[in-house]
């Protein structure tokens, strides 16, 4: 069985670019035509992992073939911020998450105890911000898996990040991270002989995910991008005075590809030796910001 582990829709809320964040959305994909074209594109299970929202679920979730997630936001120890990929979740359980999402300790404590699939994303982005070397020795003791494929993230990125995941003996998870349509199921985790939702989820916990599809570039987060940005002209027409800023994202996503590479670098590094832990500094986010 196959699913694309990591897909947004306009549940994820609005974005968190400055200046843009009361105005644009982080996705405007609507729930019903991303599980239609998940479907379509040989998905044999179909989730939406929002940000901090399981909104998806009052249109969705009566379908058999579909099981609820969310994408949370979590602040570290340390004050930085991560997002954490929960999967299977009821209403009840989202609650609690939201709940604890400020303390990573307990948010990891509750997902064990409910014995929730939960998954580090995008390790090595800067997408959230600065990272710091603390940082690395709690996902290694808190974090039952990776996300080693992000569709919207650098190859390199995403071979850091499966190096990691191997070195560290964590389950590997894979998805698109869409934020537009033209980007769902670009990513998706497969798990050989599941027959269900449960022993989908039973197969990714145990680690026998097997991770497919294409990483991002600088075309395809272009094309997203303006896409999102059309689609909040065409929702908000006053947002149109905006238009002429469309020729400047094609300069934005190569300068955020550019950033997110240094981070890539720096904390690839890093991250291969904790005896160096003590002498390695915090790295400012790197990225525009764009969402992911």
């Amino acid at each position: 069985m196959r699913c694309d582990l990591h897909v947004h829709t306009v549940h994820s809320g609005m974005c968190t670019i400055p200046l843009l964040s009361r105005i644009c959305r982080e996705s405007y994909n609507d729930p019903r035509a991303v599980y239609e074209l998940l479907k379509r594109q040989g998905m044999d299970l179909v989730t939406i992992t929002d940000h901090d929202s399981i909104g998806a679920v009052e249109i969705l979730g009566s379908r058999p073939d579909f099981f609820p997630s969310e994408e949370v936001t979590c602040r570290m120890p340390s004050g930085t911020e991560i997002h954490v990929g929960v999967y299977g979740l009821d209403e009840r359980q989202h609650i609690q998450i939201q709940r604890r999402r400020d303390d990573l300790e307990a948010l990891a404590a509750y997902l064990g105890e409910q014995r929730l699939l939960f998954s580090l994303n995008h390790v090595f982005s800067g997408l959230t911000g600065r990272r710091e070397w603390e940082d690395f020795e709690l996902f290694e003791r808190w974090f039952p898996a990776f996300e080693t494929r992000n569709g919207a993230m650098l190859e390199r990125a995403n071979r850091r990040a499966a190096e990691l995941a191997r070195r560290l003996s964590k389950a590997p998870l894979g998805g698109s991270d869409a934020h537009a349509m033209p980007s769902v199921g670009r990513v998706w985790t497969e798990v050989p002989g599941a027959r269900g939702k449960t022993e989908f989820l039973e197969g990714l916990r145990q680690g026998r995910g097997i991770v497919r599809g294409v990483s991002g570039n600088f075309f395809s987060l272009t094309r997203d991008v303006l896409r999102i940005g059309f689609r909040m002209m065409t929702e908000s027409p006053v947002t149109l005075a905006l238009a002429p800023l469309a020729l400047a994202v094609p300069a934005i996503t190569l300068l955020n590809y550019f950033l997110e590479a240094v981070f890539v670098l720096k904390w690839g590094r890093a991250a291969e030796a904790p005896a160096s832990a003590s002498t390695v500094p915090s790295l400012s986010g790197a990225g525009s910001g764009v969402p992911a």
